[in-house]
């Protein structure tokens, strides 16, 4: 046999090691417990900090990312104001020169 075929039988006969050892990982009734048990602790004691930290009268991650967003939904909502408000301001001032030409040239009539 070649290097080639041995190094394959050997990726092959560790793929499947791998395999086995998910396969036992994930049938295993007490390690899916104490994934469980550690997952609900996880949980609570992230619950816990929100808690504590809104006690202490301080903003969460979650608050701070929801500031954030509506923040960056102002500053989008301002841009539009001012993007129309540019509209306007160019067209009074279209207006304008529209007036003093059309008096300018009645008054070097007259």
């Amino acid at each position: 046999m070649d290097e080639g075929g041995v190094d394959s039988e050997r990726r092959s006969r560790g793929e499947s090691a791998i395999g086995d050892l998910a396969q036992f990982l994930i049938d295993n009734p007490w390690l899916n417990q104490a994934l469980q048990v550690a997952l609900g602790a996880r949980e609570r004691a992230s619950q816990a900090s929100q808690t504590a930290i809104r006690n202490l009268n301080l903003p969460t991650g979650g608050d701070v990312d929801r500031l954030a967003r509506r923040l960056r939904a102002v500053s989008e909502r301002l841009e539009a104001v001012e993007d129309a408000l540019d509209k306007v301001s160019r067209e009074v001032a279209e207006l304008r020169r529209e007036r003093e030409s059309t008096r300018g040239g009645a008054s070097t009539q007259g």
